[in-house]
């Protein structure tokens, strides 16, 4: 990701993965970090019929309301960030009509599991987040979403002894199959790792 690749007005950022694997979590962590630092937020949300994490993130008290829009993809929602992303598009561009000093969308969608990955006409940066409850074998099946993703995330670390996955064994693979790009384990119960994660943002999309 480079400056030259970034379009004009507020960056638009992919957060993609399994269900469950704590994307909304992580962008209730994120809200509060950017905020923090001066930064406007709003959310794009995708799911197949219904609006729960939009309805989530509305409720939360992160960010006004109306900065959450919900897409119902009427299908897996990949579809609607890969194969014709009009819809968030759409969405995104409402969002930026609306609150014309936005420097950030977050556009989150689940599903497909390893595969979801973003239409670059969509963002200008995306990420992907799996835990450690899915085992630690998941990094070297090589899904699209992990070897082709900006920003890795290893989400639930905390749990990883419970449920017998090996932390280290994940990154290890993990850089390997992504060819040493980055990776960051995270625990949003703990806030560990997202400052990590929001530097990252910064760096390749906000710039400041």
């Amino acid at each position: 990701m480079n400056a030259a690749t970034v379009k004009n007005g507020p960056a638009r950022v992919g957060i993609g993965g399994p269900v469950g694997s704590g994307k909304t979590a992580l962008i209730e962590q994120l809200i509060p970090y950017f905020v923090n630092r001066g930064n406007e937020v709003a959310i794009v949300t995708n799911d197949l019929v219904t609006k729960e994490d939009a309805k989530r993130l509305q409720q939360s008290g992160l960010l006004a309301p109306e900065r959450v829009v919900a897409v119902e993809a009427g299908a897996c929602p990949h579809t609607v960030i890969r194969e014709d992303p009009t819809l968030n598009i759409q969405a995104a561009d409402r969002l930026e009509h609306d609150f014309q000093n936005l420097d950030l969308i977050l556009i989150e969608s689940g599903g497909d599991n390893l595969a979801s990955t973003f239409s670059l006409d969509l963002v200008d940066y995306w990420m992907f987040v799996i835990d450690t409850s899915e085992g630690d074998d998941i990094p070297r099946k090589r899904g699209p979403g992990i070897v082709q993703s900006d920003l890795l995330v290893i989400n639930k670390v905390d749990i990883a002894p419970y449920v017998g996955a090996d932390v280290d064994l994940m990154v290890k693979e993990g850089t390997e199959v992504r060819n040493d790009k980055p990776l960051v384990l995270t625990n949003c119960k703990t806030g560990q790792g997202i400052s990590e994660v929001g530097d990252h943002i910064i760096k390749n999309v906000l710039f400041n």
